[in-house]
């Protein structure tokens, strides 16, 4: 069903924070059954450019929290992904990607090893429009070896930019330790915490799990640091795009294996042709070949700059000089730090090699596009 759609027919949902975004005067629109910001009085390049250079808070508890708890629930998730589980450190976390049989991607997801051997958890974060169909189908496939513990009680928040951590650390002395991909509890303004160092961003900065009857007092904590200012989703989008990170259901979905979706980074050698652990998760076979033999791919996901400063949005065909069909933009738009026009796209895989171009046809006109390396800025991820 249309996002649009399900906004018609159901009641918006709120987040905890829903009364502090409308005293700070944001725009609210449906998203993912959600009452949520998409920007607040700022607008959204200033608030783009503020996480740049400095620190934005944006609100994420429409996203889906959950635990997976027992002796036996590394192996079992690992099932269900073709990233290595079992062996993450305690304290790490990792990105992964739930599969379908034929390989497809049900959604894309972090998850952290809060010691599991030893009687801790694996805590995970999914997406908001996909929570539902994620934790039904977890639990109808590993249910019978793990708890599988949803965490509706709980808020997400999200606080990114190069001076995040000078304005947590006040709240949160220690937080400066942490590297990228690393987390632990901590206790801030009176407020318990699970954090991580990750975003997604592309910058610097840090995941927040609270519990929901703390999170305005948290939010309020944050935005009083003179750092930090409140970031709606419509930068988010534009901050992600420009770290070229896929968003679920534009550049990644059912349709795309992790290969297809230029993935490979997210499969580690242990789960790969040869590894001590190869194959094991839904659609391995499809996958490994893909993996062992690229020329199968019938796609390929592509970072693309205009050469003329015209922005081409999603769905946008994409063409090659002769005129032959090649692929689609599936993210695409204005990228404020870069001042020219990013997108992600699929294309045949003759035409994904760094340099090609390709013609956008945009309202009639055609668009030079060139093939180029992502993330189009450099990741600023505080790696120690």
């Amino acid at each position: 069903m249309p996002q649009d759609a399900f906004a018609l027919s159901a009641p918006l949902l709120t987040t905890p924070l829903h009364d502090l975004h409308v005293e700070l005067g944001a725009r609210m629109v449906p998203f993912a059954g959600y009452a949520m910001p998409v920007q607040f009085p700022a607008g959204l390049m200033a608030e783009h450019l503020h996480t740049r250079l400095s620190a934005g808070l944006f609100d994420v508890s429409h996203m889906g929290q959950l635990r997976l708890v027992g002796p036996d629930a590394a192996a079992a998730l690992e099932s269900l992904m073709p990233v290595d589980v079992m062996g993450l450190a305690p304290g790490k976390q990792r990105y992964g990607l739930l599969l379908n049989d034929e390989g497809g991607i049900i959604d894309d997801l972090m998850f952290f090893n809060r010691d599991f051997a030893q009687g801790g958890d694996i805590f995970m974060i999914v997406n908001g429009a996909c929570k539902a169909a994620d934790i039904a189908h977890i639990q109808q496939k590993i249910g019978d070896r793990c708890e599988v513990i949803p965490m509706p009680e709980m808020a997400l928040m999200a606080l990114q930019g190069p001076q995040a951590v000078t304005a947590l650390q006040r709240l949160a002395p220690g937080v400066e330790q942490l590297v990228f991909m690393t987390g632990g509890h901590f206790s801030m303004a009176g407020c318990d915490c699970f954090l991580t160092r990750s975003g997604y961003t592309g910058e610097d900065g840090f995941e927040i799990s609270v519990h929901a009857a703390q999170a305005d007092a948290l939010a309020r904590a944050l935005l009083s640091q003179p750092e930090v200012k409140p970031v709606g989703l419509g930068a988010r989008n534009s901050l992600r795009l420009e770290a070229g990170l896929c968003l679920y259901g534009h550049d990644i979905d059912l349709t795309t294996t992790p290969v297809e979706a230029s993935l490979n980074w997210a499969i580690q050698k242990v789960r790969r042709t040869g590894g001590l652990r190869a194959g094991g998760f839904p659609g391995a076979e499809k996958i490994l070949a893909q993996l062992d033999n690229p020329a199968t791919l019938p796609r390929k996901r592509v970072g693309l700059m205009a050469l003329e400063r015209i922005p081409v949005r999603d769905h946008t065909a994409l063409h090659t000089s002769g005129g032959a069909l090649t692929g689609e933009v599936t993210s695409g738009l204005m990228g404020p730090t870069l001042n020219q026009p990013v997108a992600m796209a699929y294309v045949k895989p003759e035409h994904a090699a760094l340099g090609t171009l390709v013609d956008a046809l945009v309202r009639g006109k055609w668009v030079p596009m060139q093939v180029t390396a992502m993330p189009f800025l450099p990741a600023r991820y505080h790696r120690g």
